[in-house]
């Protein structure tokens, strides 16, 4: 019982920071949301604006073309500026981004979805890098490679999680319901941020 017990509090060593415990605990609830968006954008591109795959390829390409050709750029302004405050800037926007693709649910228009891809993608050159440099402040080096691999568990967990949920969600309440969800998920970083 002794190693089982000195196993798990190795494994979960970082959460003993209460930053960390609460950015943690936000993460899981706002990845989870995003990748439920990621659903909702495509089931909203073929099935309710009858798009095609290529639509759909065109939609994600937008969203993840900035992080290829910028992201260099993204990690040099996120390296010169107060995190925390960037991390306030780039998940309000994600949400507000998370909430526009809510309202052009019941009038969209691919070209609508597409904008707001790419906004989002903009929007994540900056919050990725921000994100990924904010964990070190909070926990320390000793700490820092419990917590980066808590940070896996939280990305790959909520690549699980948000699609399920997002699916439930679609076919119970709407597609519009995951884009309302996801914006109000970003709402718990910026309480964890707080």
């Amino acid at each position: 019982m002794t190693r089982l017990r000195g196993a798990t509090r190795k494994t979960f060593a970082a959460l003993s920071v209460r930053n960390y415990r609460l950015y943690f605990t936000g993460q899981v609830i706002s990845v989870s949301g995003t990748w439920m968006q990621m659903v909702a954008q495509t089931y909203l591109i073929l099935f309710t604006l009858h798009g095609t795959g290529v639509d759909v390829a065109i939609a994600t390409g937008l969203q993840f073309l900035p992080m290829l050709f910028f992201g260099t750029f993204g990690g040099l302004i996120a390296d010169r500026v107060d995190k925390r405050r960037m991390l306030y800037a780039t998940q309000g926007s994600a949400a507000v981004l998370a909430f526009g693709l809510l309202v052009v649910t019941g009038s969209a228009q691919l070209t609508y979805v597409y904008v707001l891809a790419g906004l989002l993608g903009v929007v994540n050159l900056f919050d990725n890098p921000a994100r990924q440099t904010f964990v070190p402040e909070m926990v320390g080096l000793d700490l820092l490679p419990n917590a980066v691999s808590l940070n896996s568990v939280v990305m790959n967990g909520a690549r699980v999680i948000g699609p399920g949920i997002g699916g439930v969600l679609i076919l119970t309440l709407g597609v519009s319901t995951c884009f309302m969800v996801n914006a109000a998920s970003y709402v718990a970083v910026l309480v964890a941020l707080s």
